[in-house]
């Protein structure tokens, strides 16, 4: 989330984009963005069986690297300098006082961990995630130890993507070590999955930097009120009131709360007791919404729905879904040796994927002069592209036909508007429906 300049006109349209959850109520997870812990949206025991005589010939996942440490220790600086002065001046509050210590702790077991790295949690979530999915097709993965099919990894190259193609493909030779030598070594294509970086993000790259309608929309979605406000509640819980008149950038201050409270439950298995670090004493569930709000708006027009009318954020993601049915025609033509192909990417690739599919929360672009607001759009980053996130797609075959079922963060999940299952309700559908929806036949 950046530091945005005042844009009156447009703010003046969302003084009431206050998400209508943001109480001091239960506290809720959206509140985290794309920073929210992975949790399985399904029972895998409500999952619906394969139609009689399909058994399962091939899987392949698109998934984001699981939780993990801050990118680096900016945040935690930012706010230790200022907490070392008002302590030096007797300018803490009660609760401030144990703040800067537990800042330390939590900036102490990021550098240990690495920062960027996956947390104890975020290898547990990817060893899970790899775990159900061996338990929801035994019999694919019996099949390919028995004839030597072979399981494709790829990762973006990135450290943690990397770290999380590793640690699953490890649970799935760990669950039936015969599939050990049939995994090949995790392999790099940032084209495909790291494109908003590689040559075929290009006009994306420049659509970040310079296009002034996303700046506006920016700026006077974070210059309301409501932001000024928010502010300084977050710093009053730390800071005395004269103190925080005195911050510079108070703006940039609070959200340096926020994200702190944002990756702490990334990093909770690192906490002293494994309970959690308790930064949510220092900012309200109220407040924490509302910066939850500004992060996502920033995420739905950089890398999500975006603009009605452009494709900007998230066409480059097409090279992604070509290899999702790529993989599936090639398996249907015989010229495929792979049982599975798993891949290991970013929020940055996964939430244009989900746009482009058409997933649910991802298919509302924002018109001109109604910007993005919870009340107003159902995008929610802790649903589109949680930490571990993943698109799975299960291909069952019976008689030279092929039926691909979608799971999304592991709730099957029906294929975009125009696309016909195989009968009313049903998760599966017919490869070849999907490549005529798609337009791919």
């Amino acid at each position: 989330m950046r530091r945005l300049a005042p844009v009156l006109a447009l703010g003046a349209l969302l003084l009431t984009s206050l998400p209508a959850h943001a109480s001091d109520g239960p506290a809720h997870r959206e509140s985290y963005g794309t920073k929210a812990p992975y949790a399985p949206g399904q029972n895998p025991h409500a999952y619906q069986k394969a139609p009689a005589g399909f058994v399962p010939v091939f899987t392949e996942n698109v998934s984001r690297h699981g939780s993990r440490a801050a990118s680096d220790s900016e945040d935690g600086d930012l706010l230790l300098a200022l907490w070392d002065k008002a302590e030096a001046e007797g300018q803490l509050t009660r609760r401030g006082a144990e703040f800067g210590p537990k800042v330390r702790a939590l900036q102490a077991a990021m550098a240990r961990t690495g920062y960027g790295n996956l947390s104890g949690r975020g290898k547990r979530e990817l060893k899970d995630t790899a775990a159900r999915l061996e338990r929801r097709l035994p019999s694919l993965f019996a099949t390919i130890a028995r004839t030597g099919e072979k399981i494709d990894v790829v990762s973006s190259g990135q450290g943690r993507a990397v770290e999380s193609a590793d640690v699953f493909a490890g649970t799935l030779a760990d669950a039936d070590p015969a599939l050990r030598p049939l995994i090949g070594p995790t392999r790099t294509d940032k084209d495909l999955l790291y494109f908003h970086k590689a040559a075929g993000g290009a006009a994306y790259r420049d659509y970040i930097a310079n296009d002034q309608r996303l700046k506006d929309t920016l700026n006077g979605i974070t210059d309301q009120p409501r932001t000024g406000r928010a502010a300084r509640s977050v710093l009053r819980r730390i800071f005395k009131d004269a103190f925080v008149e005195r911050i510079p950038d108070r703006f940039a201050a609070a959200q340096a709360v926020y994200n702190l409270y944002a990756i702490a439950p990334a990093m909770r298995e690192e906490s002293p007791d494994g309970a959690g670090w308790g930064m949510e004493r220092y900012i309200s569930r109220r407040d924490a919404a509302w910066f939850g709000y500004l992060g996502d708006a920033e995420d739905f027009y950089e890398k999500g729905p975006g603009f009605a009318g452009s494709d900007i954020t998230y066409e480059m993601a097409g090279v992604l879904l070509d290899d999702l049915f790529q993989q599936v025609e090639a398996k249907r033509a015989g010229t495929s040796d792979l049982g599975a192909e798993l891949r290991f990417t970013h929020a940055e690739e996964l939430v244009p994927l989900a746009a482009l599919m058409g997933l649910p929360g991802s298919t509302r672009p924002a018109t001109p002069g109604s910007p993005y607001t919870y009340s107003g759009n159902p995008w929610r980053g802790a649903d589109v592209s949680p930490l571990g996130a993943n698109i799975q797609w299960d291909v069952f075959e019976k008689d030279g036909r092929y039926l691909v079922r979608m799971l999304y963060n592991e709730k099957e999940t029906p294929f975009r508007a125009g696309c016909r299952p195989i009968s009313a309700n049903s998760a599966f559908y017919d490869l070849d429906e999907l490549e005529r929806c798609f337009g791919r036949a």
